[in-house]
C-alpha cells in the first residue's frame, strides 16, 4: 500500500473513531447522563495515540499533534465526572486535529468534492420526474440524492445555512458541506430572462462566498436555454474553487 492509500486508511480510522466518540456522547441521556459518560476517555486515548504512531512519519508537519502519556492517567474511577469531561474533550478535540491533518495530507476535501460533482451531474435528472416549475424543486432533488448517499443533514451537509454578509448583504446557500469548505447553490433556469439572472447571481454568489468558502459548487438545471455549456462554463469557472454543473431536462 502506499502512502497515500495508507494515509487513507488512517483517515477512515480516524474518522471512525471520532464518530465513535460523538455517539458515545449523544447516546447518554436522562437526568444524570453525565456520571459515567465521559469514563471511557482513556480508552479513546489509547486508539488516538496508535493512529498519531502510525501517521506521524508520513506527514509533513506534526508540531499540531500531541500523544497522550498514558502511564501519567488514572482510571476512570479516580477522577471526578467534570475531570473525566475535560479529559474526554481532549481526547475529542485531538482527534478533530488528527483528522485535519489526514485531510489536507491526501487531499480530502477536493477529492470528495469532485465525487460529489460527478454524482449529483450523473444522477439529479433522474431525481427530477416531472419538468419543476420552481428551484425548490430541484433544490429538494438535490437534497433527496445527498440522503440516498447515506449523507447525514446537520452533520455531512446543511441546507439554508452558513449565512454570508458582505457589503452590508447577506447570502445564505442553498447547500453547505462543512467538512470539505464548500457551498452549493442550485439554480432553475427556464427562460433567457432567468439565464442572464442566473449568471449575474452566479458572479455575486462567488464574490460573497469566496470570504467564507474555499470551493463552490453552482448546480444549473436548465430547461432548454443554455445553447453552449462550454462558453457558460468557462468565465465562470475562471474563478478559483468554483465550478459548475449543467443538468438538462
Amino acid at each position: 500500500m502506499d502512502r497515500k492509500e495508507y494515509l487513507k486508511c488512517l483517515f477512515g480510522n480516524t474518522t471512525a473513531l471520532q464518530e465513535a466518540m460523538r455517539e458515545s456522547l449523544a447516546s447518554a441521556t436522562g437526568e444524570h447522563a453525565h456520571i459515567g459518560k465521559y469514563a471511557s476517555f482513556k480508552t479513546y486515548m489509547r486508539k488516538y495515540n496508535v493512529l498519531v504512531k502510525e501517521a506521524a512519519p508520513l506527514l509533513p508537519n506534526t508540531a499540531l499533534l500531541d500523544a497522550f502519556k498514558l502511564d501519567s492517567i488514572k482510571s476512570s474511577g479516580e477522577y471526578t465526572w467534570p475531570k473525566q469531561k475535560e479529559l474526554f474533550d481532549s481526547v475529542l478535540a485531538n482527534v478533530a486535529m488528527l483528522r485535519a491533518v489526514l485531510e489536507n495530507a491526501i487531499g480530502y476535501a477536493e477529492d470528495e468534492t469532485q465525487k460529489l460533482k460527478y454524482f449529483i451531474q450523473a444522477n439529479l435528472r433522474r431525481a427530477i420526474f416531472t419538468e419543476p416549475l420552481k428551484e425548490l424543486e430541484v433544490q429538494n432533488g438535490v437534497e433527496t440524492l445527498l440522503v440516498g448517499r447515506g449523507m447525514a443533514k446537520g452533520i455531512d451537509y446543511d441546507r439554508e445555512t452558513g449565512r454570508v454578509k458582505t457589503s452590508g448583504k447577506e447570502s445564505v446557500p442553498d447547500f453547505i458541506f462543512p467538512n470539505l469548505k464548500l457551498c452549493m447553490e442550485v439554480k432553475l433556469s427556464k427562460s433567457k430572462d432567468d439565464l442572464r439572472n442566473i449568471v449575474d447571481g452566479i458572479n455575486a454568489d462567488i464574490r460573497a462566498y469566496s470570504t467564507q468558502y474555499e470551493r463552490q459548487l453552482h448546480v444549473v438545471y436548465d430547461l432548454s436555454t443554455i445553447r453552449d455549456e462550454d462558453e457558460f462554463r468557462k468565465d465562470i469557472e475562471s474563478a478559483v474553487g468554483v465550478s459548475v454543473i449543467i443538468v438538462k431536462h
